[in-house]
């Protein structure tokens, strides 16, 4: 996934709650979805990161030859001005990206139709 294409704040917004779980109807079942989806956008943005900069890894346990790479600082500070996973998400959510369900609500309308 492209984070630079998001077009989600990159600092904290408030948000009307009850705008939010329009479709779930339950704000505490919206904060889920987008926590959820804020940790795969997490889990993602690290590995990419760790992927990056595992180019520059030195091996060798030699504490006196600490040197800066121009680079893999250019690249850290890249993913510090990003929007945090959760603005991401809750604007993934916004959009209607993100597709979730609900089993137990599910299962209730199976039983309730029978």
């Amino acid at each position: 996934m492209d984070y630079r294409k998001t077009n989600a704040p990159s600092n904290t917004v408030t948000r009307d709650m009850m705008d939010l779980c329009k479709d779930t109807g339950n704000v505490y079942e919206t904060v889920a979805i987008i926590a959820k989806r804020a940790n795969q956008i997490s889990v993602d943005m690290k590995q990419d990161l760790e992927k990056k900069l595992q180019e520059f890894a030195s091996f060798n346990d030699n504490l006196e030859e600490v040197f800066e790479n121009r680079e893999q600082i250019e690249i850290s500070r890249y993913y510090e001005k990003l929007p945090k996973p959760t603005l991401i998400a809750t604007q993934e959510y916004i959009d209607g990206k993100i597709y979730y369900r609900n089993p137990a609500k599910e299962k209730d309308n199976i039983n309730t139709a029978n």
